[in-house]
């Protein structure tokens, strides 16, 4: 082996070291490179001059090695460091990290599938999630259910600023403690007027014309078309006003005994005992021919009339009729009014009144009522049903929890169709002897605005709106491969597959090595600085090592040129 092979053996050493400078060189200057892999050189010697395989020791000599002049160093591979590398917390919710293996999938220009582990994401002008050089990020598709297909990839929009509809309520959950000190509702409130007779002198049944009734001075009450306003109350909360012009709401007492019961939502169901509803007297419970409202057992559905609770707007009696209580209404209970929403997003008020029905060795029932001024019917009742408790006080099951509120002419979906979730209440006793009836949650809702959103670890991105509902919008997509070192690295912190890197595995973060994802943070570079700075000396030194040899080389040839002159 000549000089000049020498020359060159020390020319490979400075090219090797070279590159491993040049590689150290890209490592330091992508130490602030969101998600850069560090890079690290790999040498490997280059083809030997063989001059003697050796021999194999003899009977009267030992063996011999070989004997190999090397010709220098190689480059054998630039190995990419994929381990993970730091969090650091932006606070932007669009920033994006991935903890563990798997990169982002990007659609790059044209269409082609780009990879990356840099997160630095934002909305562009159309609301699409875009990287930092506007390729946009892949997610699997939601539909409106919120349902994710897995498989289906497509840009992620997030429409911020726009309008969702209205949630119709469905469900309402209550919370509360019915008091079982509470006294038993026995008995309603039955309420009369004076006795109304003819102009005959006969009392008034059902079938009598109003303008046949007349006041003790035998003038009439009412005349076609009279206007008469209906108000009161009912366990002290007025009623709602209601119109009935005579002659065209209707014409006999027994119209205005029907307008006077639905008005005042009394429940005439079997199940609710005693006979509440309206009836003309028959002496026992008021004068004869006087209308008696007998209200559902319990002070809070106890009926309220007085002389000014129907009046008359167009004729000549102003006050036809004076009411009385002849029974008051015995028993406690507990009442309560919250919102539900129809599908125009519109609040319709719901009233639950709860009396005490009975109590045993088996423990309370309690009777609730329902009712809604938003019904479009004219009776607010919607229904009753009951709450039964054991011996202590634990909620064993509930009757009638399924109402409906009519919005016949609102526009709306008719009718509302709610669920009562009974099971929150419970029966035990309280300090103040009181009992307590809330609504703890529902699940309707007015129109909203989307006003924010969230990326939680398993990547689904999730829409929020100003009316607290949520809908599911996407699932950030990752993938994996076989081999990661085998990817190529292009610009923008982007990879595309090479032929050793094995096909992408499309899949769910947190599914098989594809990690999770953090949102609001990026993935730091792995760069160890102290150690690259180790590197560069090392490589440094190499390359003056290298060119000595060189340099000694070139001596030497001086050295036999001078010898020939």
């Amino acid at each position: 082996m000549g000089l000049t092979a020498t020359m060159l053996t020390g020319f490979t050493g400075i090219t090797a070291n070279t590159v491993g400078i040049d590689t150290v060189g890209n490592n330091l200057a992508n130490l602030n490179t969101t998600a850069f892999k560090n890079e690290r050189t790999m040498f490997e010697t280059l083809l030997y001059n063989t001059i003697s395989e050796g021999e194999g020791p003899g009977a009267s000599s030992g063996g011999t090695s070989p004997r190999q002049i090397g010709s220098g160093v190689g480059i054998a591979s630039l190995q990419r460091d994929f381990g993970q590398g730091g969090f650091d917390a932006t606070g932007f919710q669009s920033d994006l990290a991935i903890d563990g293996d798997g990169f982002f999938v990007l659609n790059g220009p044209g269409d082609q599938q780009l990879y990356s582990r840099d997160g630095s994401f934002s909305l562009d002008a159309t609301q699409t999630l875009v990287s930092a050089n506007g390729a946009a990020v892949q997610v699997f598709e939601a539909d409106s259910s919120g349902a994710i297909s897995v498989g289906t990839l497509s840009d992620l929009v997030i429409p911020l600023g726009t309008a969702s509809q209205a949630v119709p309520t469905t469900l309402v959950n209550m919370d509360g403690r019915l008091d079982p000190s509470t006294s038993i509702a026995s008995t309603g409130a039955v309420v009369a007027s004076q006795a109304l007779m003819t102009s005959g002198g006969q009392p008034a049944t059902a079938g009598t014309a109003l303008t046949s009734l007349v006041d003790e001075s035998g003038v009439p009450l009412f005349a076609t078309g009279d206007e008469l306003s209906i108000a009161g109350s009912k366990g002290g909360i007025a009623t709602s006003e209601a119109t009935f012009v005579v002659g065209e709401t209707g014409s006999t007492v027994g119209d205005l005994m029907t307008q006077l019961e639905a008005i005042f939502g009394i429940n005439t169901a079997a199940a609710t005992g005693g006979t509440p509803g309206v009836r003309i007297g028959d002496g026992t419970d008021g004068p004869a021919g006087a209308i008696v409202l007998e209200s559902n057992p319990g002070e809070l559905n106890a009926v309220q009339l007085d002389s000014a609770s129907i009046l008359n707007r167009t004729g000549i009696n102003g006050a036809p009729f004076s009411f009385t209580t002849t029974t008051e209404a015995l028993g406690g209970g507990v009442t309560t009014t919250f919102g539900v929403f129809d599908s125009l997003g519109t609040n319709v008020d719901v009233r639950l009144r709860a009396v005490l029905e009975s109590k045993s060795e088996a423990g309370t029932v309690w009777r609730f009522y329902a009712e809604s001024v938003g019904d479009s019917d004219l009776s607010p009742a919607l229904g009753t049903g009951t709450i039964s408790f054991d011996p202590n006080g634990q909620f064993i099951a509930a009757t009638g929890t399924d109402i409906t509120i009519d919005r016949a002419g609102e526009g709306s979906t008719t009718p509302i169709g709610l669920t009562l979730d009974l099971s929150g209440l419970t029966g035990l006793s309280s300090t103040t002897g009181s009992s307590e009836l809330i609504m703890a949650s529902q699940n309707g809702a007015p129109p909203g605005t989307m006003t924010n959103y969230a990326i939680n670890r398993d990547g689904i991105v999730t829409a929020v709106f100003s009316n607290q509902q949520q809908q599911v919008l996407g699932q950030i997509a990752m993938a994996t491969f076989v081999n990661n070192e085998g990817l190529v690295a292009g610009s923008d912190n982007t990879f595309v597959p090479g032929p050793n890197a094995g096909e992408a595995s499309i899949i769910a973060p947190q599914t098989g090595r594809a990690g999770s994802i953090i949102s609001g943070a990026l993935e730091q570079s792995n760069v160890k600085i102290a150690r690259e700075f180790v590197n560069l000396i090392t490589y440094s030194t190499g390359v003056s090592a290298a060119s000595r040899v060189v340099r000694s080389a070139d001596d030497l040839l001086q050295e036999l040129l001078l010898l020939a002159r």
